[in-house]
């Protein structure tokens, strides 16, 4: 009764919801845009502070990584410091973080302070939507999940355009610098207007599971380092990588035991016990593997490969995006009238089969966006029919308390997939264009009458341009050496879609292990 009472007690009217509603929505775009506006900048990050595909990626995953560290803590954070005191630090730390981005000097500079604005990001998304929610009464509170959901389904499609934009008129840093004034205004009217609840109960500082958060980074941030660094350090011929991925081993196999044995786990993984929750967390975990894998994938194609500026990268993107968007109010329609998730979990998986399979026939060196435009529309119907649904079918038999920690799980599985898939895909980008390379260059033979006349036609190109004859055979050889890299380095990509196909249709079996759930889901819950 009291508990009900405290969340009524927060209930706003006229102007001041209206204004909680734009800070909250506000920083939750903030927090979303923040995940894929770096994706069409890693080429410009790349060329201004020296550093290789693999070391850039580390911008993307750093800030996933201390999303999902801060996530499951941000309870405890909340009741611990109040929750308007601990959004406004959010707030603060993303925005003081954002111009340290900006600022940075080299790459490792840019990832750490990358991390540090992801612990501050990592509360705005689901503070956000609790501070939203608690602000309607019980009979809008499907207006005000209506009004978070469309700001979370936008904040992916501002996202790489206005990234491109800033990096072309601009420059890289000006990506981060944007979140300053804005940053500042949320922080004010945070301040101002958003209230905390009285909480019943504050769980003291030694009953934190420090210890549970200590294992759980070591654990993802050994495990993250191996997979980004395996391949260019030789893998277990590295002493480096053969004591994280120990460190890293130990680290779950801890986690696990620290967090079904304390009383106050900052993870409760005895929530898994539901056979849904596990099934869906799986899911979801692909599910993440493959969206931030193959949208980190698609800018560096269309800009390395087809010589595309980083506001066109940027743009392809739209038309899949407002496609999810579009989608999202018709599921949620389905979904309360009883059509099961597991049909349209289905659906979305094969899909997105038939969007990596379209993706792998319509790569080349000279893709147009003609090429691009249908496919990018079918990812988007894809992930409509897979991003609601399958969190509601893994909420779908659990209660009460339950439900909260099963979508904070979700949420982090989701986050864990897109750091591993993003780790995983770089390694295998280079692993794989190296073997292409290799079998390409069997092919170029000089001694071949083919590659001869290939060779004579360039240099003669070049010697009609006035280089001498000697200059002109070594830029022809240089023309063939790029145009080897090119092909082999979109046979990688092409490979890389084939194989996230398979992983997508693979998964359509696992649905069968699902029952049907008595109790409804509201879809807001798949929202975290």
């Amino acid at each position: 009764m009291s508990a009900t009472a405290s969340h009524d007690d927060l209930v706003e009217y006229g102007f001041r919801r209206v204004i909680i509603t734009v800070t909250a929505v506000l920083c939750a775009l903030l927090e979303i845009v923040d995940t894929t506006i770096v994706n069409v900048a890693l080429t410009d990050m790349r060329g201004s502070l020296g550093a290789t595909l693999t070391d850039v990626a580390w911008v993307i995953t750093a800030y996933a990584i201390a999303n999902v560290i801060v996530i499951p803590m941000t309870s405890w954070l909340s009741q611990q410091f109040g929750r308007r005191n601990y959004f406004a630090v959010s707030i603060v730390i993303f925005t003081v973080s954002s111009f340290l981005c900006g600022n940075a000097t080299n790459i490792w500079e840019l990832v750490v302070f990358r991390f540090i604005q992801g612990l501050g990001g990592g509360a705005l998304l689901v503070t956000a939507q609790t501070i939203i929610t608690e602000s309607y009464p019980a009979a809008k509170r499907g207006m005000a999940q209506a009004i978070y959901g469309m700001g979370v389904i936008v904040g992916p499609t501002l996202g790489p355009p206005l990234g491109g934009y800033l990096v072309e008129h601009y420059s890289w840093p000006y990506i981060f610098y944007i979140n300053i004034p804005l940053g500042i205004i949320a922080t004010f009217l945070t301040l101002t207007y958003v209230r905390s609840p009285k909480y019943a109960e504050k769980l003291k500082s030694n009953q934190v599971d420090w210890w549970g958060i200590v294992f759980l980074a070591s654990f993802i941030g050994s495990l993250q380092f191996v997979l980004e660094h395996g391949q260019q350090d030789d893998w277990f011929e590295d002493t480096t990588i053969i004591v994280l991925s120990v460190v890293s081993v130990l680290g779950l196999l801890a986690f696990i035991w620290r967090e079904l044995t304390y009383a106050h786990p900052i993870v409760n993984l005895k929530v898994l016990n539901d056979g849904n929750l596990r099934v869906g967390t799986f899911m979801c975990f692909i599910l993440g593997f493959g969206l931030y894998g193959s949208t980190l994938i698609i800018p560096i194609y269309t800009q390395q490969i087809l010589g595309w500026t980083a506001t066109e990268a940027g743009m392809l993107l739209i038309p899949g995006s407002i496609t999810t968007a579009i989608m999202m109010p018709i599921i949620g329609n389905l979904i309360q009238k009883g059509v099961p998730q597991t049909y349209m979990v289905a659906l979305g998986f094969l899909i997105f089969f038939f969007f990596t399979l379209w993706m792998h026939n319509a790569m080349t060196p000279d893709t147009g966006e003609e090429h691009l435009f249908w496919p990018l529309i079918l990812r988007g119907i894809g992930l409509g029919l897979l991003f609601v649904p399958i969190t509601t079918m893994a909420l779908s038999t659990l209660q009460g308390r339950s439900i909260g920690e099963g979508a904070a799980f979700t949420g982090m599985m989701r986050q864990l997939g897109g750091s591993f898939g993003i780790a995983i895909i770089t390694t295998f980008i280079t692993r794989l264009g190296q073997e292409h390379r290799v079998a390409l260059g069997a092919h170029l033979d000089v001694n071949r009458v083919e590659v001869q006349d290939r060779v004579h036609q360039l240099q003669q190109g070049f010697m009609a341009k006035g280089f001498s004859a000697n200059n002109a055979l070594e830029k022809a050889y240089q023309v063939l050496d790029f145009g080897l890299t090119k092909q082999s380095t979109v046979m990688a990509y092409m490979d890389i879609f084939l194989y996230l196909g398979v992983l997508f249709l693979c998964c359509i079996p696992i649905i069968l292990f699902i029952r049907r759930g008595k109790n409804k889901v509201d879809p807001a819950e798949a929202m975290h």
